[in-house]
């Protein structure tokens, strides 16, 4: 199978092929926190999260308190668009007409369903905008967020993006994820009754997990045949606990070919029709630690390329 001169099912050959033409993807900040910062579960976050939660490339929302409060929350996510929209533009040299709006920061649906309401279908309403995608947690899907999410998606598609990282219980407490296995499968199963898709968090590399069990992770999401999935390179941030562990020596993160190797058995064990949203992942170069190959987007993306053509290597080959 050749998806667009790739050998596995690419999140871009995806977009074109529904949309009809280029996508391209702009991160946005819903103005939100998560249970692991404000108290409610942790203090901290998780050990690998940044100070932006995750969301260290996505434009922030600014609210202008003078106003009333929804027609403030619209206006600023359509500044929001606007102003990632224009940095598309200059990075590209021309003016995209076609965007998917990820909201990308910390958990976004940890808010009241009226807040939502109006900042997703504010999103929605922009007429560049063909889907969102919101970025959350397994434990932070109310009922009423999902009818939301439901009747949205009724009008331009909506993913949900669950940060499930690794299906292995001492990894997740290590990482103080903050919830059990259970409760993924319950959210996964809750989102699939209501039709929405659901695209799937990865991280490669966490400290104490062997190759075996990586792959373990990514096989059990390839037999739930999750609609997406991103593969992260696990990173280490400044001001972090992961760099803290990082300093003192009690682990390593993974080499260059170590990656690569990994990436193409997890290919091989995923369906064909499962998307791969993401196959590196990068974090912001002024407060990446390690791995320093990490910062060099296209020398990651191009030896991936390479070593998946000399192995002949494609998705849902199988092991």
């Amino acid at each position: 199978m050749d998806w667009n001169g790739k050998p596995y099912h690419s999140l871009d050959w995806e977009l074109k092929k529904r949309f009809g033409t280029k996508v391209y993807k702009i991160a946005l900040d819903g103005g939100m926190t998560c249970p692991n910062r404000d108290g409610t579960l942790g203090a901290r976050g998780c050990i690998f999260c940044s100070e932006g939660g995750s969301g260290d490339f996505a434009t922030k929302l600014s609210l202008d308190s003078n106003i009333d409060s929804n027609t403030a929350i619209s206006s600023a996510v359509h500044a929001q668009i606007e102003e990632a929209i224009t940095r598309v533009s200059h990075k590209m040299g021309k003016s995209p007409e076609a965007y998917l709006a990820y909201f990308q920061s910390y958990t976004n649906t940890y808010a009241p369903v009226s807040y939502l309401r109006t900042l997703f279908s504010s999103a929605i309403s922009h007429p560049s905008v063909k889907a969102i995608a919101i970025g959350t947690r397994p434990d932070c899907l109310s009922d009423e967020v999902i009818d939301l999410c439901e009747e949205l998606n009724q009008i331009k598609p909506v993913w949900i993006e669950l940060g499930l990282q690794t299906i292995h219980e001492k990894s997740a407490r290590f990482i103080r994820r903050g919830y059990p296995l259970s409760c993924f499968e319950d959210a996964l199963r809750h989102l699939r009754i209501h039709g929405l898709e659901v695209i799937v968090h990865v991280i490669l590399g966490l400290p104490g997990e062997s190759r075996e069990q990586m792959l373990e992770t990514v096989n059990y999401l390839g037999k739930l045949h999750v609609d997406g999935i991103k593969l992260q390179l696990l990173h280490v941030l400044k001001g972090t606990d992961l760099a803290d562990l990082y300093a003192s020596g009690k682990f390593q993160t993974l080499e260059l070919p170590e990656y690569l190797e990994l990436i193409g058995d997890c290919l091989k064990i995923l369906p064909q029709e499962t998307v791969i949203h993401r196959i590196s992942g990068d974090g912001p170069k002024s407060i990446l630690i390690a791995p320093e190959w990490s910062g060099n987007k296209r020398l990651v993306l191009n030896s991936i390329a390479k070593y998946l053509k000399e192995h002949h290597i494609f998705q849902g080959m199988g092991l």
